[in-house]
């Protein structure tokens, strides 16, 4: 059952294991330095449909299905699967979900629906409502400029804050395994706007509620930056990492030694130039995740790992009506062993377990 600590993370009782994972990609990010990370590359980037659209339902179906077949699980396996993307109504989730028979929950969470629903299937496998969750994001490029920016036909020019949003997605299998990386615990993040209105400076709107999460995480739980081998943002990029260096800072935690951004380490700005200042969308984090990280933990090369997927709760009718870009950002804490009986080191306040009882 998980139990609170301090007022935003919860801890997980029975350090719910990640047992498969999978991610994909397409042309853009074959080109990048994690391509040999994939388990899928599509240099096609319709993946054989008649549009964008449904390319990006074909994405979250690939990245379940793989995920599945690693995991040895059939559809019939998996209890419930959290799901989002960045589209209206999450067309791209439940289109492409829909002949999987699976109980689906639609999640909107912009680009931190991987963290997002990497949560709540913790939380539901932790307490034993579920045996298996799923959890699983993708996006598009050719989509999200439809539906956010211009129509691609138009040939809008970039900007240099811009970002390119990654073609691709992953998905992950949380269970009762017996094997890592397992899942420690969770901070969930709150709606932070800092004014910001340019749409085309994603990283801006979205620092500040990573360095909130982040924070509060370490706030919660009276940890360091020092005791990670790894804080993962989403997709900040290169002007949203320098910002969120600024605001960590001015509380106190330097996180700069080892961050790293998946916006950053998914393209390279050298020789992908036309990405600007990084990458985005939900299948940014998504894929990082689940392409590059998860493996690493599994092997024990990364021991203790901070995953904070960030997102810009924006939509095409808030911007033509002048309103300003709120961001959110969730943290999982993710490590190579599960937690120790009595591994449980609280912060000052009162904590308590979720539902009344008292924590340890």
């Amino acid at each position: 059952m998980p139990y609170r600590i301090g007022k935003y993370t919860l801890k997980m009782e029975h350090s719910p294991s990640i047992e498969s994972y999978a991610s994909v990609g397409s042309k853009k990010e074959s080109e990048g330095p994690l391509a040999a990370y994939f388990d899928l590359l599509e240099p096609d980037g319709y993946f054989g449909e008649k549009t964008w659209e449904k390319a990006e339902s074909r994405i979250q179906r690939e990245a379940i299905n793989r995920a599945l077949a690693k995991g040895n699980l059939d559809p019939s396996d998996i209890d419930y699967v959290f799901a989002g993307d960045l589209l209206n109504q999450c067309i791209s989730s439940s289109f492409g979900l829909r002949e999987l028979g699976i109980p689906l929950f639609g999640l909107y969470g912009a680009c931190s629906t991987m963290a997002e629903s990497l949560s709540l299937a913790g939380i539901l496998v932790d307490s034993g409502a579920a045996v298996h969750c799923a959890a699983v994001t993708s996006s598009h490029f050719c989509t999200a400029e439809r539906q956010f920016r211009f129509p691609l036909e138009y040939a809008g020019q970039r900007t240099p804050t811009s970002q390119w949003t990654v073609t691709g997605g992953g998905a992950v299998i949380v269970g009762h395994g017996q094997k890592a990386p397992y899942i420690h615990a969770i901070t969930t993040g709150t709606v932070e706007d800092y004014g910001i209105k340019d749409a085309n400076n994603m990283g801006a709107a979205m620092a500040p509620a990573a360095a909130s999460t982040i924070c509060r995480y370490f706030q919660d739980t009276g940890t360091t930056p020092e005791e990670y081998d790894l804080i993962l943002t989403g997709d900040l990029g290169y002007v949203g990492t320098g910002l969120l260096y600024e605001l960590t800072e001015r509380q106190g935690y330097a996180i700069h030694k080892n961050h790293r951004d998946c916006g950053l380490l998914i393209f390279d700005r050298e020789k992908q130039p036309d990405i600007y200042a990084g990458g985005s969308g939900c299948g940014c984090a998504a894929s990082v995740l689940c392409g590059y990280i998860l493996p690493q933990i599994q092997r024990g090369e990364l021991q203790k790992v901070l995953f904070i997927a960030t997102g810009a709760l924006l939509s095409t009718t808030s911007c033509q009506q002048g309103e300003t870009i709120p961001g959110i950002a969730h943290l999982v804490s993710l490590a190579h062993t599960p937690l120790e009986p009595g591994d449980d080191r609280q912060c000052q306040c009162s904590c308590h377990r979720v539902g009344g009882r008292k924590g340890g």
